[in-house]
């Protein structure tokens, strides 16, 4: 009875053991492949399965984004100019059957086909094309590496270049190349300034000539800007001045001289009372 109950026991774990080994649970993100007996089975998951324990042989795959961070690499551009260029890229596993039977390491291999891409595209452009077009770098290389990756089961979703690093000598030529592109633009606005005033002016002219009057007028105009000034005199011979216009003149002329010759009296005056004033001073001292 004893070895019937050990062997019963013995059986009881033995099964335990399998039923433990046979259930399988992965989650909503994993996906398992099964091979059997060497020979591809299938694809399992998300939840609970059951495998064959000993016969059946499990890999699990993260379906997740996976981020690489490619380290820099020195790129070499069309131009002959040496930078060093870091990037990230994002992928995930589509059809985990691929990434397992296609390529022996899928992450390994996506790291370098992404370093050598990376090279070889920046490589073929322009120091000017790397630093201003970005956006259709990043989709560039995104596609590249998407259309090398899909034997493999790989989506990329996206390439970001992070940094590009230039040499010293090439960031003062860059900031000398600005600077000369703004002393040009400002240049080119002065004299476009310059341009427009002198044909205002030469249409100015032309209505002078036409209008003599208004060119008068505008005269007149500029003495009356410079007599704010109130210690000027301004006089203005004129052939055609008539004899009001000489008159007014005079009269200004003579009640200018009239103001000024009552300012000096008034200064004379005032310095007689002081006088005054410091002489009964010391009297009284």
């Amino acid at each position: 009875m004893a070895e019937i109950a050990s062997s019963s026991i013995i059986a009881v774990l033995v099964a335990f053991l399998i039923l433990y080994q046979a259930i399988k649970i992965v989650r909503e993100y994993e996906r398992v492949v099964i091979f059997r007996l060497g020979r591809f089975s299938g694809v399992k998951g998300p939840g609970i399965f059951f495998i064959i324990p000993i016969i059946d042989r499990v890999i699990l795959l993260d379906l997740r984004v996976f981020t690489i961070d490619v380290a820099k690499q020195v790129v070499i551009t069309k131009d002959n100019v040496s930078v060093e260029v870091d990037a990230v890229i994002y992928y995930r596993v589509t059809e985990p059957e691929k990434a397992v039977i296609q390529v022996e390491n899928y992450k390994l291999a996506t790291s370098l086909l992404a370093q050598t891409t990376l090279r070889d595209v920046l490589g073929q452009i322009e120091l000017d094309d790397l630093l201003s077009k970005r956006d259709e770098l990043n989709k560039k290389l995104q596609e590249i590496l998407d259309r090398h990756t899909d034997p493999w089961g790989i989506k990329v979703a996206a390439v970001t270049l992070r940094d590009v690093s230039l040499p010293e000598s090439m960031r003062r030529a860059i900031a000398k190349q600005a600077e000369s592109e703004r002393e040009k633009r400002s240049r080119i606005i002065l004299a476009d300034g310059e341009f427009q005033a002198s044909k205002t002016m030469t249409d100015a002219a032309r209505l002078y000539e036409e209008v003599p009057a208004a060119l008068k007028l505008r005269e007149l105009q500029t003495l009356v800007d410079i007599a704010r000034e109130k210690t000027l005199i301004v006089v203005t011979p004129s052939g055609d001045a008539g004899t009001g216009s000489m008159a007014g003149l005079t009269a200004a002329l003579n009640r200018e001289l009239t103001e000024r010759e009552g300012e000096r009296k008034e200064e004379a005056r005032k310095d007689a009372l002081r006088e005054a004033a410091s002489q009964g001073a010391m009297m009284r001292r």
